[in-house]
């Protein structure tokens, strides 16, 4: 009798920003072992606000990955009050980022625990740990690093420009300050080393890849790794699933579709999956040196998600 394949063990580290990969995590979730999943996120949205230390792509992830994430607002937890904000707003403080009392409990804890001496990774495991969340979530530094826009109302945050002017004004550059001086923690640099895959997920390449991508080690990783690398297009029949990447991309000069996505990642990965809206430019990113795979990319049906999990899997 011939005795079975053995099964090979899939171990994914998934590149993250907000939504999106969220979405992918939770989706990549149901097709494999969660505790087989690393996510290395980006910090360069991360801010100090009323004095707390606020980390919005992380905490989109874990509320999501946890069950607890606010499907109604797309972001902060489920069952939320606002009370603290309207009060701050009633004394004329600045309340244009809106936190609600459950969140500001995760960010009450997060900075008490920085205060004590911890890092941003330890806070997020013990965090993760206290919401049951399987995945591994890692912080792509514990040093800080800020993403910054040149617009054309002057240089503005990354909240500033995404949240108080609802991404609505025109961007010249995009900088990471302190990128070039900050260190991937060693567990980043380990489990971009050690996985059978690496996945960057269908997040805004700009503003939530780039900021990883630019913490010294992690780009030259996927440079010697790109066979191993699959990347999701977040751009879907020339626009963006959600958020400014489309209009990003096109105010920084790149092409605006899926052939764009993998210029801009180009040298960085073996495999671009796109969806189906946009299979006739299958030909034009073969001929970039990228396999493609055609497959329903937008991920707000549940089977449309677990579809995409496959493939990015297979």
């Amino acid at each position: 009798m011939l005795s079975k394949a053995p099964k090979v063990l899939v171990v994914i580290t998934v590149l993250s920003g907000g939504v999106g990969a969220a979405r992918l995590l939770s989706a990549l979730s149901g097709v494999l072992d969660p505790s087989e999943i690393t996510a290395i996120v980006n910090v360069g949205d991360d801010l100090v606000l009323h004095g707390l230390t606020i980390c919005p792509d992380l905490d989109t992830i874990a509320y999501t990955l946890a069950g607890l994430n606010n499907d109604e607002l797309g972001w902060g937890l489920s069952g939320e009050s606002w009370r603290v904000m309207d009060e701050l707003a009633d004394l004329g403080g600045a309340d244009w980022f809106r936190l609600g009392d459950r969140d500001l409990a995760t960010h009450l804890y997060r900075s008490q625990r920085l205060s004590e001496g911890a890092t941003k990774s330890e806070v997020t495991r013990e965090l993760c740990q206290r919401w049951g969340v399987k995945v591994r979530l890692l912080p792509v530094t514990d040093d800080d690093v800020a993403t910054q826009f040149e617009t054309e109302i002057g240089l503005l945050s990354f909240q500033q420009y995404f949240v108080q002017h609802h991404h609505d004004v025109k961007v010249h550059g995009i900088e990471v300050l302190g990128a070039s001086a900050a260190h991937a923690t060693p567990q980043v640099l380990a489990a971009l080393e050690a996985c059978t895959r690496i996945v960057i997920a269908p997040s805004n390449p700009l503003i939530s890849i780039d900021p990883i991508l630019q913490i010294p080690g992690v780009r030259a990783i996927l440079e010697r790794r790109h066979h191993d690398v699959v990347a999701v297009s977040p751009i879907v029949n020339g626009a963006a699933v959600k958020g400014p990447a489309d209009r990003l991309l096109g105010e920084l000069g790149h092409e605006v579709s899926c052939v764009g996505v993998a210029d801009f990642y180009r040298g960085l990965l073996g495999t671009l999956i796109i969806d189906e809206a946009d299979a006739q430019l299958s030909n034009v990113i073969r001929g970039r040196g990228i396999n493609v795979r055609v497959t329903t990319t937008i991920m707000a049906a549940p089977a449309n998600a677990r579809r995409l999990a496959h493939e990015v899997v297979r």
